[in-house]
């Protein structure tokens, strides 16, 4: 079957030509210009003597031009490599090195994004990769996950059907593109329902609550130290009544984060669970009134999961074990390395290396990732559960849990914790508060405090980063 990712944009340009796609510091882009541009830019390309299937890098922020080299590299038959803009010279060589790329697209005045007559979409198969998107090599040097022209389709497809996306939202674009949240969970998404997106160059909390008021924002997508930032900062006397829903990914968010942002702003966070292997979600709390906080909700349509032991056995429900995914999300493998493929994909199933747990109505609970499960004294002691009290603190903004090699234990709880502004952490009554809420082997027996915590682009606590 033919399909090209880049219908998404074409259907919805011929359906609201006028329509905003994209707003960035006062300017528009509308569906009709962005089509036309991506066009030219696939002219470029081909005319520069790139054929089907070819790799293309793009390192650019979030911008205009991410725009046009993304649907204009999908519009080519070719294939597009997001890259980080902050990595440094090595890390870059070693995405454009793995992925055979022919060329790197970094500066947005760069000539194939003004220049090029337009060409016809290409005729690519739906099983043909569309986006090679690299882990963020927390095990090893980042692999390089191919995804499908269709496999992106019907995960932004159903996703948003699922989360009730409409035409006329306007979506906060805060996330970077280069990360498979924002590239299908953003653009894939609004582009394909025809919404609008607030393109954000530097996440800061009060120039957000402007552009939400501006611009009447109704979709917000984040990570939990966005909504942890929105949370604390003073929103004034501005209209955020315009919120409708806001969906959350990328790491666990705390129960007292949970609760308090949605009592502050009066808008349900809807979290939901996914990858750079699964093409962005994967299963999702499917709304206000089908949800279970705390949980990343139910698989969506298509998709199986099952709770695997180490020996390989299904679990039953309430009981621990590794989550493995099944159905249109799964990658193709990863780019040149099918060892890494073979022990990742196994009859199908994507072992995700989460530890979750699913209850008796089919939602899933996240407990931790199998490399942060620490084992103290011979009894396992998830992190996320240690987190959650630490969170629960008057004092405590950031927590992570991780483990210290430990000569009679095999290893020691620790925790690094960054206290709210105008507050102090006092450790002795931190560890107190613990072993009032936890087993005394679950405990922290060291606990460091910092100004805050290491977090990668996307939001994530860097727990590699503590532990060295």
């Amino acid at each position: 079957m033919t399909f090209n990712l880049a219908t998404i944009l074409a259907e919805s340009a011929s359906a609201y030509p006028d329509r905003a796609v994209a707003v960035l510091e006062g300017r528009k882009l509308t569906y009709a210009e962005l089509d036309a541009a991506s066009g030219r830019v696939a002219g470029a390309l081909l005319g520069a003597g790139l054929h089907c299937g070819d790799r293309v890098g793009v390192q650019l922020p979030n911008s205009f031009e991410f725009l046009y080299a993304y649907f204009g590299i999908l519009k080519a038959g070719l294939v597009m490599v997001p890259i980080n803009p902050q990595l440094k010279a090595a890390e870059i060589g070693h995405m454009m090195e793995d992925s055979g790329a022919a060329l790197l697209i970094d500066t947005l005045d760069d000539p194939l994004l003004g220049s090029g007559s337009a060409v016809p979409m290409a005729l690519t198969q739906a099983g043909d990769t569309a986006v090679i998107i690299y882990t963020s090599g927390t095990t090893g040097k980042p692999k390089g996950a191919e995804l499908s022209h269709f496999q992106l389709y019907l995960n932004c497809t159903i996703a948003g059907e699922t989360f009730g996306v409409r035409p006329e939202d306007v979506s906060l674009a805060a996330l970077p593109f280069f990360h498979i949240y924002g590239l299908s969970g953003l653009i894939n998404c609004a582009v394909r329902y025809g919404g609008a997106m607030v393109l954000v160059p530097r996440f800061e909390p009060q120039a957000v609550f402007d552009l939400i008021a501006e611009h009447r924002i109704t979709v917000l997508a984040g990570v939990p130290t966005m909504y942890h930032a929105l949370w604390m900062a003073e929103v004034g006397d501005r209209d955020l009544s315009c919120l409708r829903l806001a969906s959350s990914g990328g790491a666990s968010m705390p129960e007292a984060l949970l609760t308090g942002f949605e009592k502050k702003f009066g808008v349900v966070i809807l979290e939901g669970y996914g990858m750079s292997e699964t093409g962005s979600t994967a299963t999702m709390n499917q709304s206000a009134t089908q949800r279970k906080p705390l949980s990343v909700g139910k698989p969506i349509w298509g998709v199986q999961c099952r709770i695997v032991s180490p020996l390989g056995d299904d679990l039953p429900d309430g009981s621990v074990g590794e989550l493995w995914l099944r159905g249109h999300v799964v990658m193709k493998g990863y780019f040149g390395n099918p060892l890494a493929t073979a022990e990742t994909v196994v009859d199908g199933w994507l072992r995700t290396g989460d530890l979750a747990y699913r209850d008796p109505d089919g939602f899933l609970f996240l407990v931790d990732r199998i490399k942060d499960l620490i084992i103290r004294g011979g009894y396992n002691v998830y992190p996320r559960e240690v987190e959650e009290v630490l969170y629960g603190h008057p004092a405590v903004a950031e927590a992570a849990v991780i483990g210290r090699p430990d000569d009679r234990l095999g290893e020691e709880v620790v925790a690094v914790v960054a206290p709210k502004p105008g507050c102090t952490i006092d450790v002795d009554e931190l560890i107190a508060h613990c072993r009032e809420r936890l087993a005394l082997y679950k405990c922290p027996r060291e606990v460091r405090v910092l100004a805050s915590l290491p977090k990668s682009d996307t939001g994530k606590l860097l727990k590699r980063e503590l532990r060295r």
